[in-house]
């Protein structure tokens, strides 16, 4: 069964890029890859309360099951040795990242308080799209009353495309909210 953003992106979405971008082949239209949730706990290490608490809240968000990321490097000004728990990331593909994405735009963004848009400045050179929501809590899987911390997530858009106009021109197609 087909979300509903994937079928817009198909019947709708896709036809106009080809057209607008001047493709002659379908392949060339640019095409959402991948989405990255991920949660840094400071002090997961010695919290471990914390981090399994934002591992169930990420995967409720998310649909499928957060895993645990360790610290490569030691950072001494952090108090993080090396191996040491540090926070917690999942990655979403196919139906579930359609998915996903639809409940960010049409539903938690316009949840933030004082949501002015997303900066249109946030994609690197590859087209990858960055930005951070500061609370978990503007999800509606979550629930306010079980929630001890509030923490941010960092979410990574990955997309195909030549350049970061490409990526743009798809985000926007899809509603996602920017900044004039």
């Amino acid at each position: 069964m087909a979300t509903r953003l994937k079928e817009v992106y198909y019947k709708t979405i896709r036809p106009k890029l080809m057209k607008d971008l001047q493709y002659k082949s379908i392949m060339q239209v640019p095409r959402l890859e991948k989405i990255i949730l991920n949660v840094g706990i400071g002090d997961a290490h010695a919290n471990s309360n914390a981090l399994n608490a934002a591992i169930e809240e990420l995967t409720l968000i998310s649909g499928q099951k957060a895993v645990k990321t360790v610290a490569k490097k030691p950072i001494s000004n952090f108090k993080i040795r090396e191996g040491y728990e540090v926070g917690c990331r999942v990655t979403v593909r196919g139906d579930k990242m359609y998915e996903f994405l639809d409940r960010l735009i049409n539903i938690s963004l316009p949840r933030v308080r004082d949501f002015r848009g997303l900066s249109p400045k946030s994609f690197d050179h590859h087209g990858n799209y960055n930005f951070s929501v500061m609370e978990q809590i503007i999800f509606p899987e979550i629930d306010f009353d079980k929630v001890d911390k509030i923490h941010g997530i960092n979410i990574t858009i990955v997309a195909t495309g030549n350049n970061k106009e490409e990526v743009k021109a798809l985000l926007d197609e899809f509603g996602m909210p920017f900044k004039q």
